[in-house]
């Protein structure tokens, strides 16, 4: 029932900057939370970040903690990952995922969320 298109992965240096997007399909976009999840090489996916429904209310992994920022514009149906003083370990695999109502409250677990992009590749040489 939703769609999630990715976009905006590449290739930067360490201390670069990307910001990824991630368009919605669907007309309930705005009563959807949405999140951001990783998988790199060799691991499993693991949570990045998570928006609510109307912006207010994120958190996000420690390790991104203060460098990257999530946020959404509802009016186009798209969630943003700004993603600052990117690290070589962050080189992953991203997806964006989508829940149908609020944050849940393992909001870190991947198996809560219900629909997932075809994820963009990020890439951070050193």
């Amino acid at each position: 029932q939703v769609q999630l298109v990715e976009s905006g992965g590449g290739l930067v240096q360490a201390g670069g900057s990307l910001r990824l997007a991630c368009v919605a399909s669907g007309r309930t976009f705005s009563n959807y939370a949405m999140g951001w999840l990783r998988q790199a090489p060799g691991k499993e996916r693991e949570f990045v970040a998570v928006i609510g429904w109307s912006g207010d209310s994120t958190y996000y992994a420690y390790s991104v903690k203060g460098r990257f920022t999530i946020s959404r514009d509802n009016a186009k149906n798209t969630v943003y990952l700004q993603m600052n003083s990117q690290k070589p370990e962050d080189t992953a695999v991203y997806y964006c995922a989508t829940v149908l109502g609020a944050i849940p409250y393992f909001y870190d677990r991947s198996n809560e969320y219900d629909y997932w992009g075809q994820g963009t590749q990020d890439t951070v040489s050193s």
